[in-house]
């Protein structure tokens, strides 16, 4: 039998970050500083709209949620736990076994109305339009 195991320079973090994760286990929220506990993400700007693209693999679009407040996006993630039959002895596990809820401030001129997300091959990209800003213009003053 092969044994696989995960390389790191620092296995002592290793070890840490197994006891946090343990100390966390069964407590209905989970900080959102913990490595491994929410999802990868990446937020950029284009021209006319801000994107916040997470990794998301295994989760379907059913599984997913988004809700915006003012300009607060709350991602939010649950697994439906499909049971194996047959016994697994895990060597490593990292993958994200339960849900999770990831929070963004968007900047003010985001137009919320329009927001629209996507998930393909394990990324879900949420668009976030920037809203049309009036351009300054002249305002000719008469003779009251």
């Amino acid at each position: 039998m092969t044994t696989i195991m995960k390389q790191s320079l620092f296995p002592e973090f290793d070890a840490m970050e197994k006891r946090f994760r343990r100390l966390w286990e069964g407590v209905p929220f989970v900080p959102a500083f913990m490595p491994g506990v929410t999802p990868a993400a990446d937020v950029y700007e284009t021209a006319s709209k801000y994107i916040v693209e997470l990794e998301v693999p295994g989760y379907q679009e059913k599984d997913l949620g988004l809700e915006i407040s003012d300009s607060t996006l709350i991602v939010t993630g649950t697994l439906t736990e499909v049971t194996d039959e047959s016994e697994k002895t895990f060597r490593v596990h990292e993958r994200l076994e339960r849900g999770f809820e990831r929070t963004f401030v968007l900047p003010v001129e985001v137009d919320s109305e329009h927001l629209s997300a996507t998930v393909e091959k394990g990324v879900l990209k949420i668009h976030a339009p920037k809203a049309k800003i009036a351009e300054p213009r002249r305002v000719a003053i008469t003779k009251g």
